[in-house]
């Protein structure tokens, strides 16, 4: 009898688990996305494990499996969300000025401001290019028809602006892009290479005959 109600005080006094307070789907999908999108960028995609996501987004990770299949449709999430973003961007830069010149030159104005601020890891889809070797990875491919939609958006603008040789100048400002990117994780963000992207920008455009003002 003593054994049975010292069973009883033991199982009344032992401290219970505290249950994870029950989160909506819509809410435990948003910060789902919010984790993956911070740590993909900052850290890599291969190297971010699930786990790191459900840690990051305080959640289960049966909360997570039931969001997402797996690894590849929170990497599909991420690409997606970073190109909204990045056309987001262009479109806000193109918005500034009237003449497809200037508009040209207002993208890199905006870049320039972008590339130095604190926590910048450079363009994602250059990122996701080097973790993942295969082109014939969903994610190279995603990148590849990223890249090429830059280039057409340029080729657009360059023609608009009646340039000498339009794709000429979507080539080298292709190039001058993804410098700029590279150069943001190689330079310290005080460099003078920063300095001289506008100027240079300019050159290119002045060179190909398009108006700016």
């Amino acid at each position: 009898m003593s054994n049975a109600i010292s069973d009883i005080s033991l199982n009344e006094s032992a401290p219970k688990k505290a249950r994870r307070p029950v989160v909506k789907a819509e809410e435990a999908q948003d910060r789902i996305l919010k984790a993956v999108d911070e740590l993909f960028y900052l850290e890599g995609a291969r190297s971010v494990s699930v786990d790191a996501v459900v840690k990051r987004a305080d959640l289960n990770k049966m909360t997570v499996y039931r969001q997402f299949e797996g690894k590849e449709s929170l990497l599909t999430f991420f690409l997606q969300r970073r190109e909204k973003l990045f056309w987001g961007y262009i479109d806000k830069a193109v918005a500034k000025a009237d003449l497809p010149g200037a508009q040209l030159l207002q993208i890199f104005k905006d870049l320039a401001v972008r590339v130095v601020r604190s926590g910048y890891r450079g363009c994602p889809f250059v990122n996701i290019a080097v973790e993942f070797p295969d082109r014939h990875s969903f994610a190279r491919v995603f990148v590849e028809q990223n890249k090429k939609a830059v280039f057409q958006r340029f080729l657009a603008l360059a023609t608009a602006a009646n340039a000498a040789q339009p794709k000429r100048l979507a080539t080298s400002l292709s190039i001058m892009l993804e410098g700029v990117y590279a150069a943001s994780q190689t330079y310290s963000e005080e460099h003078e290479v920063f300095d001289c992207l506008i100027d240079s920008v300019t050159l290119l455009l002045q060179a190909e005959k398009v108006v700016l003002a």
